[in-house]
């Protein structure tokens, strides 16, 4: 495999200003990408031009150039299947500019758009792909049903070069996590919150039991633990002597009516 070190430095650094200059501004319906480590292979998705067979049509194309690049012109070829007569059934690509019409001082932007030209208009005289050019000459209306269908067939849109899109779905995946753990956490904080709150259940129990605290209720205070209830144990022992506190107040009473009732007995004896 080529390697940048095949290309001269002053190609290598010619090449990255031009690449630069097609990647922020593009011709029209050409988006060109190169692997950083490789300069002397240009790879480019071509926009099939309306009104043409190869209208709706995206066709990726390489550009090969070889180690005495500019002064030698670089070699092009479809990589997408393409029923066109300049272009041969092995997708290498016949233009002048590529051949005899070859100037150094032309750059890459020039001989991307003289390839798209081709397909709003193919040159039969030097077909390539003899079939598509005769079929050019003799009938145009067959020619473009036989490029329309293999436009169809094998030139849908591929996917981007560009890293752009990955990353924009890869944010778009973290920011739907980082939602989805928003969410989940409120959930929990919404589900501890209710947890603290006192239950009815814990209010205590104006029933007693000879003078007690209810064993029912006593039992419901002593398996709760007081994280839940966010009760300390003070709150609880206070809460239940509280509750003992007002249930034996009725006591008091009771026991002095017996009391005086024994001593007026005693009177009559």
């Amino acid at each position: 495999m080529a390697t940048n070190e095949n290309l001269p430095p002053n190609v290598i650094k010619q090449l990255a200003k031009e690449l630069k200059s097609l990647d922020e501004s593009p011709p029209e319906g050409i988006k060109v990408s190169v692997n950083d480590d490789d300069f002397s292979i240009i790879y480019a998705d071509i926009e099939g031009p309306a009104g043409t067979p190869y209208e709706n049509g995206v066709f990726r194309m390489k550009l090969l150039l070889s180690h005495d690049f500019p002064h030698s012109p670089p070699k092009g070829y479809f990589l997408t299947k393409i029923f066109h007569p300049n272009i041969a059934t092995n997708g290498e690509i016949c233009v002048n500019t590529l051949k005899k019409d070859w100037n150094p001082s032309l750059g890459l932007r020039h001989v991307l758009i003289v390839v798209r030209c081709l397909l709003i208009e193919p040159f039969p005289e030097s077909a390539l792909n003899e079939q598509a050019g005769k079929m050019l000459l003799e009938n145009y209306d067959e020619y473009a049903r036989h490029a329309r269908l293999y436009t169809g067939i094998h030139a849908k849109p591929k996917p981007k070069f560009k890293s752009g899109a990955i990353t924009e779905s890869t944010t778009a995946l973290n920011v739907e996590q980082h939602n989805t753990s928003v969410l989940n956490a409120e959930q929990k904080n919404a589900a501890s919150g209710a947890g603290l709150s006192l239950p009815t259940s814990l209010a205590p129990s104006t029933t007693s039991t000879k003078g007690g605290i209810n064993p029912d209720h006593q039992h419901q205070q002593s398996t709760i633990p007081a994280a839940e209830t966010g009760v300390s144990g003070t709150g609880t022992v206070g809460i239940s002597g509280t509750a003992s506190k007002k249930e034996g107040l009725p006591k008091v009473p009771a026991d002095k009516k017996k009391m005086d009732a024994r001593k007026k007995s005693l009177k009559r004896l």
